[in-house]
Parts: C-alpha cells; sequence; structure tokens
C-alpha cells in the first residue's frame, strides 16, 4: 500500500516546519508591496515535494545540516522565480488553482518579483559561502531554460522523436528533482561519488514524473489540468510519440494536420486523444515510467534500511500515484 504525504514526511516532520519558518525568513522584504506578494506566494505553497527530496536525500547521505535548510530554501526560490516568470511568458491567470502574481499585480510586477526571488536565493548562498549548492542548482535553472526552448523550437515543425522529448523532460523537469538530491546529499557532507548517485536518483524520478503528468492528458480522471490541454499546446508527448510511429504514413499525417490546424476544436482533440489510446500510447509510456521507477528504486536499496529510505522509496511511488 502506498503511503500518505504525511507517512512519508514522517521522519522529517519537525525538519519540514522548522523549513516553513525559516523560509518565511528568508522571504521577507521591507518594501510593503513586496512583503504582501511574498505572503501570498507562501500562503499558497504545493505539498512541498521538493524540499520533501533535499531533506531525506540528505538524511539517507549523512545528515541534516543548516545547509540543507538553505539549499531547499534556495530551490524553491529560484524554482518559485522561474514559476513567476513563467506564468508572464504563458499569460496564465491561475497557478495551482489561485490567481497568479501576473492576474493580481500585472506582468510587470511579477516579473520584478520574479527577479526578487533569484536575488534571495543568489545572496542566500553567497552570504553563507553554498558555492557548492549554488552551482549544482544554478545549472539546474539554466537546463529548464534550455528544455524550455528546445520543445518551443521543435513544437513548430512537430518533429519530436523519443530520444529528443527525453531530453527535454530530462532538463524541463528532472533536472530540478535531481538538484533537490544532489542538493540533500552535498548538504550533509556526502562524498562526489555519493552526490553523483543522489543525482541519478533524482533525475529518473524526474522522468518518470513527467511522464505520468504527460498520461493525465489522455486520462478520465479530474487532475487539475485539462484533458488534451499538451495537444491542443502542440507538445509532443512519449504517448503520441509512440502512437505516430506505430501508425500508418496517412494516418500520421492526419493526426499531424489535427494538432497543427485544429487543435482548438475539442472533438478534434478529443479524436487525437481515442488514436492513442487504441495504439498502445498508453501502456507504452506507463511502462517506460514502471521501468525508471525500478532504477530510481534500485539506486535508493543500495543504502542501508532506514526510515528515511522508506520515506523516499514512498515518495517516489506517491510521484506516479498522484491523482493530480
Amino acid at each position: 500500500m502506498s503511503l500518505s504525504i504525511k507517512d512519508i514526511q514522517a521522519p522529517i516532520s519537525s525538519e519540514m516546519d522548522a523549513f516553513e519558518r525559516k523560509f518565511r525568513q528568508f522571504m521577507k522584504s521591507e518594501v510593503m508591496l513586496l512583503d504582501q506578494i511574498m505572503n501570498y506566494i507562501v500562503r499558497r505553497k504545493g505539498k512541498q515535494l521538493r524540499p520533501m527530496f533535499v531533506f531525506l536525500t540528505a538524511g539517507i547521505s549523512g545528515s541534516i545540516t543548516e545547509a540543507t535548510y538553505r539549499g531547499a530554501a534556495l530551490i524553491e526560490l529560484l524554482h518559485t522565480a522561474t514559476l513567476v516568470h513563467d506564468d508572464v511568458v504563458d499569460d496564465s491567470n491561475y497557478r495551482r488553482g489561485f490567481f497568479s502574481v501576473n492576474a493580481l499585480w500585472k506582468n510587470k510586477i511579477a516579473v520584478l518579483v520574479g527577479d526578487y526571488l533569484l536575488s534571495r536565493g543568489l545572496l542566500l548562498s553567497v552570504d553563507n559561502q553554498d558555492f557548492s549548492l549554488l552551482q549544482i542548482v544554478s545549472n539546474a535553472v539554466r537546463e529548464m531554460s534550455e528544455g524550455e526552448l528546445l520543445q518551443l523550437s521543435k513544437a513548430r515543425r512537430l518533429d519530436i522523436t523519443e530520444d529528443v522529448y527525453f531530453e527535454i523532460i530530462r532538463q524541463k523537469t528532472a533536472s530540478l528533482i535531481s538538484s533537490c538530491c544532489g542538493v540533500g546529499a552535498r548538504s550533509a557532507g556526502a562524498s562526489e561519488e555519493l552526490v553523483d548517485k543522489m543525482r541519478q536518483f533524482g533525475e529518473k524520478v524526474g522522468l518518470a514524473f513527467q511522464i505520468k503528468d504527460d498520461l493525465f492528458d489522455f486520462g478520465d480522471a479530474e487532475v487539475g489540468k485539462p484533458l488534451g490541454i499538451d495537444i491542443k499546446e502542440k507538445k509532443m508527448t512519449l504517448p503520441l510519440i509512440y502512437a505516430l510511429r506505430q501508425t500508418t504514413w496517412t494516418k500520421k499525417r492526419q493526426i499531424i494536420n489535427i494538432i497543427k490546424n485544429h487543435s482548438d476544436k475539442p472533438q478534434k482533440v478529443a479524436e487525437v486523444i481515442q488514436f492513442v489510446r487504441d495504439s498502445g500510447g498508453i501502456q507504452y509510456a506507463t511502462q517506460a515510467m514502471q521501468k525508471l521507477v525500478e532504477e530510481a528504486k534500485t539506486i535508493l536499496h543500495s543504502f542501508p534500511e532506514s526510515n528515511y529510505r522508506n520515506s523516499l522509496e514512498g515518495l517516489v511511488q506517491y510521484t506516479i500515484e498522484r491523482s493530480k
């Protein structure tokens, strides 16, 4: 039976409580408007999966230190900055069911808020000489930007192969979870070899996480993400890539034409979804996701059994069993 978020958090519950207090402090500003926006961002935080990866990975790699708290805060600050900027780029009015910063305070303020969050993260690391943590997270932010641009460049031609797809999601999604695990291990004083092992673990979890996200596009559950949104945005995901590879040239051309020219029509999007389901795309992507999860668990099982290891395994399972 899979663990709940509360069960997963059990070995680090006191650390997570302390982190929340410290993180609020890191976000504070003497500018009233900025402080108001920071409070709004903190109040609408999600499940905090990223800090959980940092703390659990630190626990399994050695011990949780003050650097672990700073590393988790650095990741949250830089990641939140990218989300605020993403909402401006996408002209999105909602984030996790709440109004986005740009919807409430307009684009100009949202961009400046994103810049402020980036600078707070950088200063937090520089002031405490956490240069090795900053290097790990900065690389992840660079990769996330490159992955987004690679996807945008490919979306114009809809010519993404499976290899390119995996490179995009490795950069866009897996690099961040990989950095969480790398930061956790590094903050615990682990060896370079162990840090690299935990980064590999995080990358596999991140890839599986994104495939799960892509599968929501073709499912029946209410997940907070509209069905077929990836198709409407002309994103080539693994279920679709596989389905197109299995079909005839004529059918492939027909489906590509729908995505390129008719993705604004619900009945046409439904046609693509049914095509992917009928072609075995769901099963293929699910198997790929499960393989990555097993590889991640193999890395975990090279560590002695502990509450940290059990919770990390539960967190891995949660990422692929979640309903949204």
